[in-house]
């Protein structure tokens, strides 16, 4: 099942989408799911980004070939930073080009989605807290992250987060292909079978350090083939079973 949220006619709605129509819910997708009587079309609503978290847990270095194209040896655990709530934009939203920022670089990730309050559980106990996948685009400022030799900064301007443009659930995310693409031409091409560490390790990982509630996001890490960004430019995060995520540079 895909799951969105939209707008249309100034409300904010959750709904499910299937083929080019949606379905409203009632409430939103973190319990039991519930239809209203209302249905809309894909093409006459705007799309919103798929969840709101209180946080989003980025995952750097998580791929075996990006870790060699950055020159880091293979990480021993996950290594954790987060980006701001402020940060996320939806589908088609514009990443803005910060004054001073010298580079600027696209990351494509896949990203989960978490159900409910979670806290320490298992790699087996994973799935459970998990409401599904979507994509992610790790927008930073590499110039930054470079020179502060930590990433906050780097990760955590207004609009570095563009999520969407739906959450896929009951998805297998051990084998999917991801790519990025700039401009039309696909400058990141692997599958999350390199991931170093996979998805329910990261969860149970991530949730013995803190707790993870409804909404949050945990991003997995980049392949290779990260580069820069300019103004004007178009990026796509495309993943296998998910679809892909435009945004544009401003």
């Amino acid at each position: 099942m895909k799951l969105l949220r939209f707008s249309s006619d100034g409300q904010v709605r959750y709904g499910a989408v299937e083929q080019r129509q949606i379905r409203e819910l009632t409430g939103d997708p973190y319990g039991t799911l519930r239809f209203g009587p209302r249905s809309f079309q894909l093409d006459d609503v705007t799309l919103l980004p798929p969840c709101e978290p209180s946080k989003i847990v980025a995952v750097g270095v998580n791929y075996r070939a990006h870790a060699q194209e950055m020159g880091h040896r293979l990480p021993g655990e996950p290594l954790l930073f987060l980006k701001p709530s402020t940060s996320v934009i939806g589908p088609g939203a514009a990443i803005h080009y910060p004054e001073g920022v010298t580079r600027l670089d696209y990351e494509a990730e896949l990203a989960v989605v978490i159900k409910k309050k979670t806290r320490s559980v298992t790699p087996a106990q994973a799935s459970e807290a998990i409401l599904g996948c979507t994509c992610l685009n790790d927008v930073t400022a590499r110039d930054l992250q470079q020179k502060d030799k930590q990433w906050t900064r780097a990760k955590s301007f207004d609009t570095f987060a563009p999520i969407g443009p739906w959450i896929v659930t009951d998805l297998d995310p051990s084998n999917l292909k991801i790519e990025g693409i700039l401009n039309g031409q696909t400058r990141q091409s692997s599958t999350t079978a390199d991931l170093i560490f996979p998805v329910p390790v990261l969860v149970s990982f991530i949730s013995s350090i803190m707790t993870l509630l409804p909404g949050d996001v945990i991003t997995t890490g980049t392949p290779s083939g990260v580069g820069p960004l300019q103004r004007g430019d178009t990026i796509e995060v495309v993943i296998e079973g998910i679809g892909r995520l435009t945004n544009m540079v401003r």
